[in-house]
Protein backbone atom coordinates (compact mmCIF):
# COMPACT_ATOMS: atom_id res chain seq x y z
CA UNK A 1 0.00 0.00 0.00
CA UNK A 2 1.45 3.56 -1.18
CA UNK A 3 1.61 5.86 2.21
CA UNK A 4 0.51 9.29 1.15
CA UNK A 5 0.47 11.38 4.38
CA UNK A 6 -0.82 14.50 2.72
CA UNK A 7 -3.54 15.69 0.13
CA UNK A 8 -5.44 18.75 -1.03
CA UNK A 9 -9.34 18.07 -1.64
CA UNK A 10 -12.23 20.64 -1.90
CA UNK A 11 -15.59 19.93 -0.03
CA UNK A 12 -19.13 21.05 -0.55
CA UNK A 13 -22.13 21.24 1.37
CA UNK A 14 -25.79 20.50 -0.26
CA UNK A 15 -27.85 23.70 -1.21
CA UNK A 16 -30.99 24.28 0.77
CA UNK A 17 -34.17 23.63 -0.82
CA UNK A 18 -36.59 26.42 -1.99
CA UNK A 19 -39.66 27.22 -0.53
CA UNK A 20 -42.90 26.27 -1.62
CA UNK A 21 -45.50 28.94 -3.12
CA UNK A 22 -48.79 26.70 -2.97
CA UNK A 23 -52.60 27.39 -1.68
CA UNK A 24 -55.08 25.16 0.13
CA UNK A 25 -58.47 24.12 -1.96
CA UNK A 26 -59.91 21.44 0.09
CA UNK A 27 -63.62 20.86 -0.94
CA UNK A 28 -64.43 22.06 2.67
CA UNK A 29 -61.97 24.73 3.32
CA UNK A 30 -63.51 27.86 1.56
CA UNK A 31 -60.60 29.98 3.22
CA UNK A 32 -57.85 27.82 2.83
CA UNK A 33 -54.94 29.99 2.53
CA UNK A 34 -51.14 29.69 1.94
CA UNK A 35 -49.70 26.02 2.42
CA UNK A 36 -46.14 26.26 0.64
CA UNK A 37 -43.73 24.16 3.05
CA UNK A 38 -40.54 25.06 3.55
CA UNK A 39 -37.24 23.34 1.92
CA UNK A 40 -34.99 21.03 3.51
CA UNK A 41 -31.68 21.77 4.88
CA UNK A 42 -28.54 20.55 2.74
CA UNK A 43 -26.47 17.94 3.91
CA UNK A 44 -22.83 19.18 5.19
CA UNK A 45 -19.58 17.65 4.90
CA UNK A 46 -18.30 15.59 7.61
CA UNK A 47 -14.96 14.02 8.61
CA UNK A 48 -14.95 11.39 11.22
CA UNK A 49 -11.91 9.58 12.19
CA UNK A 50 -11.19 5.52 11.96
CA UNK A 51 -8.66 3.30 13.16
CA UNK A 52 -8.26 0.84 10.06
CA UNK A 53 -6.95 3.51 8.08
CA UNK A 54 -3.21 4.25 8.09
CA UNK A 55 -2.81 6.78 5.24
CA UNK A 56 -4.45 9.28 2.92
CA UNK A 57 -4.22 7.11 -0.29
CA UNK A 58 -8.30 7.39 -0.79
CA UNK A 59 -7.72 10.88 -1.33
CA UNK A 60 -5.14 10.84 -4.28
CA UNK A 61 -7.42 10.89 -6.96
CA UNK A 62 -10.55 11.94 -5.34
CA UNK A 63 -10.46 15.52 -4.53
CA UNK A 64 -14.09 16.83 -4.63
CA UNK A 65 -16.63 15.36 -1.79
CA UNK A 66 -20.31 16.70 -2.45
CA UNK A 67 -23.49 16.11 0.07
CA UNK A 68 -26.95 15.94 -1.32
CA UNK A 69 -28.76 19.17 -1.59
CA UNK A 70 -32.05 19.58 0.22
CA UNK A 71 -35.60 19.03 -1.67
CA UNK A 72 -38.56 21.57 -2.60
CA UNK A 73 -41.09 22.41 0.15
CA UNK A 74 -44.17 20.34 -0.58
CA UNK A 75 -47.75 21.74 -0.19
CA UNK A 76 -49.74 21.01 2.46
CA UNK A 77 -47.24 22.58 4.69
CA UNK A 78 -44.85 20.21 3.94
CA UNK A 79 -41.27 20.38 4.75
CA UNK A 80 -38.77 18.86 1.93
CA UNK A 81 -36.44 16.36 2.32
CA UNK A 82 -33.32 17.16 3.54
CA UNK A 83 -30.02 16.06 2.37
CA UNK A 84 -27.77 13.49 3.29
CA UNK A 85 -24.80 14.48 4.73
CA UNK A 86 -21.60 13.08 3.39
CA UNK A 87 -19.50 11.76 5.89
CA UNK A 88 -15.42 10.95 4.89
CA UNK A 89 -13.34 8.49 6.86
CA UNK A 90 -9.78 9.16 7.27
CA UNK A 91 -7.06 8.18 9.51
CA UNK A 92 -6.76 9.19 13.54
CA UNK A 93 -4.08 11.63 13.56
CA UNK A 94 -5.18 13.66 10.48
CA UNK A 95 -5.18 17.56 11.13
CA UNK A 96 -7.56 19.64 8.47
CA UNK A 97 -6.41 23.01 7.57
CA UNK A 98 -7.99 25.59 5.24
CA UNK A 99 -5.90 25.54 2.40
CA UNK A 100 -6.83 29.28 1.26
CA UNK A 101 -5.92 30.62 4.84
CA UNK A 102 -3.58 27.61 5.80
CA UNK A 103 -5.57 27.86 9.56
CA UNK A 104 -5.75 25.19 11.30
CA UNK A 105 -9.18 23.98 11.87
CA UNK A 106 -9.39 20.48 13.84
CA UNK A 107 -7.08 17.89 14.72
CA UNK A 108 -8.90 14.60 14.75
CA UNK A 109 -6.86 12.25 17.06
CA UNK A 110 -9.59 9.85 18.51
CA UNK A 111 -11.22 6.90 16.97
CA UNK A 112 -14.81 8.30 16.08
CA UNK A 113 -14.11 12.03 16.61
CA UNK A 114 -16.19 14.27 13.78
CA UNK A 115 -15.62 17.42 12.51
CA UNK A 116 -17.76 19.35 10.54
CA UNK A 117 -16.35 21.02 7.49
CA UNK A 118 -18.94 22.40 5.19
CA UNK A 119 -22.29 23.54 6.65
CA UNK A 120 -24.95 22.51 4.70
CA UNK A 121 -27.35 25.36 3.20
CA UNK A 122 -31.11 26.22 5.29
CA UNK A 123 -34.20 25.72 3.67
CA UNK A 124 -36.08 28.28 2.08
CA UNK A 125 -39.31 29.87 3.72
CA UNK A 126 -42.40 28.94 1.94
CA UNK A 127 -45.54 31.35 1.54
CA UNK A 128 -46.99 30.74 4.66
CA UNK A 129 -44.59 32.09 6.43
CA UNK A 130 -45.76 35.34 4.80
CA UNK A 131 -49.43 34.97 5.90
CA UNK A 132 -50.15 39.05 7.62
CA UNK A 133 -53.11 40.55 8.36
CA UNK A 134 -52.27 42.96 5.12
CA UNK A 135 -51.53 39.94 2.77
CA UNK A 136 -54.21 37.13 3.04
CA UNK A 137 -52.59 35.14 0.06
CA UNK A 138 -48.78 35.83 -0.32
CA UNK A 139 -47.35 34.28 -3.46
CA UNK A 140 -43.70 34.76 -1.92
CA UNK A 141 -41.66 31.83 -1.02
CA UNK A 142 -37.43 32.60 -0.37
CA UNK A 143 -34.72 29.86 -2.13
CA UNK A 144 -32.83 27.78 -0.37
CA UNK A 145 -29.41 29.18 0.92
CA UNK A 146 -26.40 27.69 -0.59
CA UNK A 147 -23.54 25.03 1.14
CA UNK A 148 -20.38 25.98 2.29
CA UNK A 149 -17.32 25.14 -0.46
CA UNK A 150 -14.28 24.54 1.29
CA UNK A 151 -10.71 23.90 -0.06
CA UNK A 152 -8.99 21.58 2.54
CA UNK A 153 -5.11 20.44 3.19
CA UNK A 154 -5.56 17.42 5.40
CA UNK A 155 -1.53 16.07 6.79
CA UNK A 156 -1.43 13.19 8.48
CA UNK A 157 0.98 13.12 11.85
CA UNK A 158 0.85 9.21 12.95
CA UNK A 159 -0.57 8.36 15.97
CA UNK A 160 2.34 6.44 17.81
CA UNK A 161 3.79 6.28 21.96
CA UNK A 162 7.56 5.78 20.94
CA UNK A 163 9.41 6.59 17.22
CA UNK A 164 12.37 5.30 16.69
CA UNK A 165 14.90 7.65 15.35
CA UNK A 166 18.50 7.38 13.76
CA UNK A 167 20.56 7.50 10.40
CA UNK A 168 19.80 5.30 7.53
CA UNK A 169 21.00 1.46 8.25
CA UNK A 170 20.89 2.06 11.75
CA UNK A 171 18.78 -1.15 12.38
CA UNK A 172 14.96 0.85 12.83
CA UNK A 173 13.68 -1.56 10.68
CA UNK A 174 15.40 -4.25 12.31
CA UNK A 175 14.91 -3.51 15.79
CA UNK A 176 10.61 -2.98 14.89
CA UNK A 177 10.98 -6.51 13.29
CA UNK A 178 11.82 -7.93 16.27
CA UNK A 179 9.97 -6.26 18.75
CA UNK A 180 6.37 -6.76 16.73
CA UNK A 181 4.34 -8.29 13.95
CA UNK A 182 5.63 -5.99 11.38
CA UNK A 183 7.90 -6.92 8.42
CA UNK A 184 9.17 -3.63 7.16
CA UNK A 185 11.58 -4.25 4.04
CA UNK A 186 14.80 -4.90 5.82
CA UNK A 187 18.59 -4.11 3.04
CA UNK A 188 22.16 -3.23 3.90
CA UNK A 189 22.10 -0.27 1.76
CA UNK A 190 20.94 3.15 2.99
CA UNK A 191 17.06 4.21 2.58
CA UNK A 192 15.44 1.13 2.70
CA UNK A 193 12.78 2.67 4.40
CA UNK A 194 10.78 4.98 2.26
CA UNK A 195 7.84 5.37 4.85
CA UNK A 196 7.13 5.42 8.22
CA UNK A 197 6.09 1.63 9.30
CA UNK A 198 4.43 0.82 12.66
CA UNK A 199 4.42 -1.65 14.92
CA UNK A 200 2.62 -3.08 17.83
CA UNK A 201 4.23 -3.98 20.70
CA UNK A 202 3.24 -5.96 24.05
CA UNK A 203 3.25 -5.28 27.45
CA UNK A 204 3.97 -7.56 29.82
CA UNK A 205 0.21 -6.63 30.75
CA UNK A 206 -0.82 -7.35 27.24
CA UNK A 207 -1.75 -4.11 26.24
CA UNK A 208 -0.03 -2.61 23.27
CA UNK A 209 1.96 -0.01 22.56
CA UNK A 210 2.52 1.67 18.91
CA UNK A 211 6.08 1.82 17.79
CA UNK A 212 7.22 3.93 14.64
CA UNK A 213 10.02 3.91 12.31
CA UNK A 214 10.67 6.99 11.14
CA UNK A 215 12.73 6.86 8.19
CA UNK A 216 15.07 9.28 6.64
CA UNK A 217 16.85 11.54 8.85
CA UNK A 218 20.48 12.59 7.58
CA UNK A 219 21.91 16.19 7.74
CA UNK A 220 19.57 18.65 6.16
CA UNK A 221 16.67 16.69 6.83
CA UNK A 222 14.82 19.70 8.45
CA UNK A 223 15.78 21.82 4.96
CA UNK A 224 14.21 18.89 2.65
CA UNK A 225 17.70 16.88 1.94
CA UNK A 226 16.76 13.28 1.82
CA UNK A 227 13.40 11.96 3.18
CA UNK A 228 13.13 13.59 6.73
CA UNK A 229 11.68 16.86 5.81
CA UNK A 230 8.45 14.93 4.78
CA UNK A 231 8.72 12.38 8.00
CA UNK A 232 10.08 14.26 10.66
CA UNK A 233 6.40 15.37 11.06
CA UNK A 234 5.39 12.26 12.11
CA UNK A 235 7.72 12.24 15.44
CA UNK A 236 5.80 15.17 16.80
CA UNK A 237 3.03 13.24 18.29
CA UNK A 238 5.21 10.62 19.66
CA UNK A 239 5.67 10.97 23.46
CA UNK A 240 9.20 9.25 23.83
CA UNK A 241 12.25 8.95 21.38
CA UNK A 242 14.55 5.81 20.95
CA UNK A 243 17.80 7.10 19.01
CA UNK A 244 19.28 4.16 17.38
CA UNK A 245 22.82 4.69 17.08
CA UNK A 246 24.90 2.29 14.48
CA UNK A 247 27.99 0.58 16.94
CA UNK A 248 29.86 -0.08 14.03
CA UNK A 249 29.53 3.61 12.94
CA UNK A 250 32.87 5.02 12.33
CA UNK A 251 32.10 7.74 14.46
CA UNK A 252 29.02 7.40 16.49
CA UNK A 253 29.22 10.23 18.53
CA UNK A 254 29.11 12.25 15.40
CA UNK A 255 26.32 10.29 14.23
CA UNK A 256 24.60 11.02 17.76
CA UNK A 257 24.94 14.42 17.35
CA UNK A 258 23.56 15.19 13.79
CA UNK A 259 20.27 13.66 14.82
CA UNK A 260 20.27 16.09 17.70
CA UNK A 261 20.83 18.63 15.35
CA UNK A 262 18.25 18.29 13.12
CA UNK A 263 15.48 17.76 15.72
CA UNK A 264 16.35 21.32 17.07
CA UNK A 265 16.68 22.63 13.74
CA UNK A 266 13.38 21.35 13.40
CA UNK A 267 11.88 22.45 16.75
CA UNK A 268 7.77 22.53 17.14
CA UNK A 269 8.55 20.73 21.09
CA UNK A 270 11.58 17.90 19.35
CA UNK A 271 14.32 19.00 20.90
CA UNK A 272 12.18 18.78 24.79
CA UNK A 273 10.81 15.35 23.89
CA UNK A 274 12.41 12.40 26.38
CA UNK A 275 14.63 10.64 25.09
CA UNK A 276 16.27 7.68 25.63
CA UNK A 277 19.60 5.59 23.50
CA UNK A 278 20.08 2.44 22.37
CA UNK A 279 23.81 1.61 20.60
CA UNK A 280 22.51 -1.31 17.87
CA UNK A 281 24.36 -3.89 15.48
CA UNK A 282 26.65 -5.25 18.42
CA UNK A 283 26.49 -8.78 16.88
CA UNK A 284 28.48 -7.33 14.05
CA UNK A 285 31.56 -5.38 16.22
CA UNK A 286 34.41 -6.53 16.03
CA UNK A 287 35.64 -4.23 19.26
CA UNK A 288 36.25 -5.95 22.80
CA UNK A 289 33.63 -5.19 25.67
CA UNK A 290 35.44 -2.40 26.93
CA UNK A 291 35.51 -0.88 23.89
CA UNK A 292 31.89 -0.68 23.56
CA UNK A 293 31.54 0.29 27.25
CA UNK A 294 33.23 3.03 27.00
CA UNK A 295 31.57 4.23 24.07
CA UNK A 296 28.25 3.91 26.13
CA UNK A 297 29.77 5.52 28.82
CA UNK A 298 30.56 8.91 26.63
CA UNK A 299 27.01 8.66 25.05
CA UNK A 300 25.12 8.38 28.37
CA UNK A 301 27.15 11.42 29.70
CA UNK A 302 26.82 13.79 26.70
CA UNK A 303 23.10 12.88 26.35
CA UNK A 304 22.60 12.93 30.12
CA UNK A 305 20.36 9.86 28.93
CA UNK A 306 20.40 5.78 29.81
CA UNK A 307 22.45 4.29 27.08
CA UNK A 308 21.22 0.63 26.42
CA UNK A 309 23.24 -1.78 23.93
CA UNK A 310 21.06 -4.23 21.88
CA UNK A 311 21.65 -6.34 18.96
CA UNK A 312 17.99 -6.94 17.39
CA UNK A 313 19.25 -9.66 15.01
CA UNK A 314 20.75 -11.74 17.77
CA UNK A 315 17.36 -10.37 20.19
CA UNK A 316 20.13 -9.56 22.97
CA UNK A 317 19.42 -6.45 25.24
CA UNK A 318 16.04 -6.06 24.48
CA UNK A 319 14.44 -6.78 27.34
CA UNK A 320 15.74 -3.69 29.35
CA UNK A 321 15.16 -1.68 27.00
CA UNK A 322 11.54 -2.36 26.52
CA UNK A 323 12.06 -2.54 30.68
CA UNK A 324 12.87 1.18 30.52
CA UNK A 325 10.61 2.17 27.93
CA UNK A 326 7.33 0.97 29.78
CA UNK A 327 8.94 2.67 33.26
CA UNK A 328 9.26 6.47 31.27
CA UNK A 329 5.65 5.88 29.65
CA UNK A 330 4.20 5.73 32.99
CA UNK A 331 6.32 8.43 34.19
CA UNK A 332 4.72 10.17 31.13
CA UNK A 333 1.54 9.24 31.61
CA UNK A 334 1.37 10.56 35.26
CA UNK A 335 2.74 13.83 34.25
CA UNK A 336 0.43 14.04 31.83
CA UNK A 337 -2.72 12.87 34.14
CA UNK A 338 -1.30 15.50 36.60
CA UNK A 339 -1.27 18.18 34.49
CA UNK A 340 -4.34 18.28 33.09
CA UNK A 341 -5.94 18.10 36.32
CA UNK A 342 -4.15 20.78 37.25
CA UNK A 343 -5.62 22.71 34.35
CA UNK A 344 -9.14 21.16 34.75
CA UNK A 345 -8.44 23.37 38.25
CA UNK A 346 -7.38 26.30 37.20
CA UNK A 347 -10.05 26.86 34.27
CA UNK A 348 -12.59 25.59 37.12
CA UNK A 349 -11.40 28.03 39.58
CA UNK A 350 -11.51 31.12 36.03
CA UNK A 351 -14.80 30.35 34.79
CA UNK A 352 -16.77 30.06 38.32
CA UNK A 353 -19.85 32.92 37.71
CA UNK A 354 -20.29 35.26 40.04
CA UNK A 355 -24.31 35.11 41.19
CA UNK A 356 -26.16 38.12 39.22
CA UNK A 357 -27.55 40.89 41.64
CA UNK A 358 -31.40 40.93 41.11
CA UNK A 359 -33.32 43.89 39.60
CA UNK A 360 -34.63 46.54 41.95
CA UNK A 361 -38.31 46.72 41.98
CA UNK A 362 -38.16 49.98 40.11
CA UNK A 363 -36.10 48.82 37.28
CA UNK A 364 -38.48 46.09 36.71
CA UNK A 365 -41.72 48.54 36.58
CA UNK A 366 -39.71 50.80 34.28
CA UNK A 367 -39.28 48.04 31.62
CA UNK A 368 -43.27 46.78 32.15
CA UNK A 369 -44.61 49.28 29.87
CA UNK A 370 -42.35 48.82 26.69
CA UNK A 371 -42.79 44.92 27.68
CA UNK A 372 -46.68 45.66 27.31
CA UNK A 373 -46.61 47.79 23.79
CA UNK A 374 -44.75 44.51 22.23
CA UNK A 375 -47.05 42.14 23.29
CA UNK A 376 -49.90 44.56 22.02
CA UNK A 377 -48.50 45.68 18.78
CA UNK A 378 -50.22 44.49 15.44
CA UNK A 379 -48.94 41.43 13.39
CA UNK A 380 -47.19 42.78 10.70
Amino acid sequence: MQFIDQAEVQVQAGNGGDGLVAFRREKYVPAGGPSGGNGGRGGSVILRAVENLQTLLDFRYNHLFKADDGQRGGPNNRTGASGHDRIIEVPCGTMIYDADTDELISDLVSPNQTFCVATGGKGGLGNQHFLSNRNRAPERALPGLPGETRFLRLELKLLAEVGIIGLPNAGKSTLIAALSSARPKIADYPFTTLVPNLGVVRKPTGDGTVFADIPGLIEGAHLGTGLGHDFLRHVERTRLLLHLIDATSPDPIADYHTIQQELHAYGRGLPDRPQLLALSKLDALSQEAETVNALAAQLEALSQVPVFKISAVARTGLEPLLNQVWQSLEVLQAEALEAGALEAEALLKGTTAEPKTPLPLDAIDSCQPSLDADLTAPIP
